[in-house]
C-alpha cells in the first residue's frame, strides 16, 4: 500500500502518532512543531492559516491554541477524525476547523489565508509543481513546507517505507518555487540521521545521538547531507503596490 492509500488506512490513523512520535520519535514531533512556529513567528489574533494535509493534527491544534484562526484539510477521514478528537481534548474545537478535501483543488478563494503550512506531504507527490502552484493559490503571503532530501542517508532506506517517500534536490525545490512564481525567505536542513533511526529507540537513548546530529548539522558537511529540509516561502510584492507606495 503507498501513498494516500497508506495514510487512510484506519489502523494507520488511530496508531499513527504512537508509532511515529512516542520514544525517540518525540524529539523529530519537537522539531517539527519548532520550525512551523519559527516560520510563522508570533501569531496576531486573527492570523489565518491553513494545514494542508493535517493528518491528526498535530500542528493544527497547536496553532489554534496560539491564537491562529485556523483550518486543517486532508483527505483521509480517518486522519480527520483523530484531529477532531485531539481538538476537543484540548479544548479547541470551537477555534479549528477540520474539512475533508483534495489538495490539487482547495475549496477556498485566491488569497484567503496569511500563511498555509504543509508538512509531511512533498515526499508523498509523483508530480510536486501543481499541489505547491494550489498552496500559493490560497495564501496572501507566505507557503511554509518540508521535503526529504535526495543526497541524505533516507536514500538508503525510503524504498522500504510501507507509504513510499519522494526525494528531492534543493535545485528541485528552487525550481519549483520559482515554476509557483514564489519567494524563498529562508531554509533549514536538519537529521543527519533519518527519522527512521530515531523512532527504533527509546527517547533517553535517543537524546544523546540527538546532541550529536545537532553538532554534526551545524558543520558544511552535516548541513549538505541532511535528510530534511524546512522551506519557508512568500508571495513576491506586487510592484503595482510598491509603485503606490512610493507615490504616497
Amino acid at each position: 500500500m503507498k501513498g494516500q492509500d497508506w495514510y487512510q488506512a484506519d489502523e494507520v490513523a488511530e496508531e499513527y502518532e504512537d508509532v511515529r512520535f512516542s520514544g525517540g520519535g518525540e524529539l523529530i514531533d519537537q522539531r517539527e512543531k519548532e520550525a512551523v512556529l519559527s516560520a510563522l513567528g508570533p501569531i496576531e489574533k486573527g492570523h489565518r492559516v491553513l494545514e494542508v494535509a493535517c493528518g491528526t493534527g498535530r500542528f493544527t491544534t497547536m496553532l489554534a491554541d496560539r491564537g491562529a484562526d485556523i483550518v486543517g484539510i486532508d483527505i483521509s477521514r480517518e486522519m480527520l477524525e483523530q484531529g477532531r478528537q485531539k481538538a476537543a481534548t484540548a479544548g479547541l474545537s470551537d477555534t479549528v476547523e477540520f474539512v475533508r478535501g483534495d489538495a490539487s483543488r482547495l475549496p477556498f478563494p485566491d488569497d484567503h489565508f496569511d500563511s498555509v503550512v504543509a508538512m509531511r506531504f512533498f515526499h508523498l507527490m509523483d508530480d510536486p509543481a501543481p499541489f505547491l502552484k494550489e498552496l500559493r493559490r490560497v495564501s496572501g503571503d507566505q507557503v511554509f513546507f518540508d521535503t526529504f532530501n535526495r543526497r541524505s542517508l533516507r536514500t538508503l532506506y525510503t524504498w522500504l517505507l510501507p507509504m513510499g517517500s519522494r526525494l528531492y534536490s534543493e535545485r528541485q525545490v528552487v525550481d519549483m518555487l520559482r515554476a509557483a512564481d514564489l519567494t524563498l525567505a529562508g531554509e533549514e536542513h536538519d537529521f543527519v540521521l533519518p527519522y527512521g533511526f530515531y523512532r527504533e529507540l527509546p527517547g533517553p537513548v535517543a537524546k544523546p545521538f540527538r546532541v550529536v546530529d545537532e553538532l554534526a548539522g551545524d558543520t558544511v558537511p552535516g548541513d549538505y547531507v541532511a535528510s530534511v529540509s524546512y522551506w519557508d516561502a512568500r508571495i513576491p510584492a506586487d510592484p503595482d503596490d510598491a509603485e503606490t507606495s512610493d507615490a504616497e
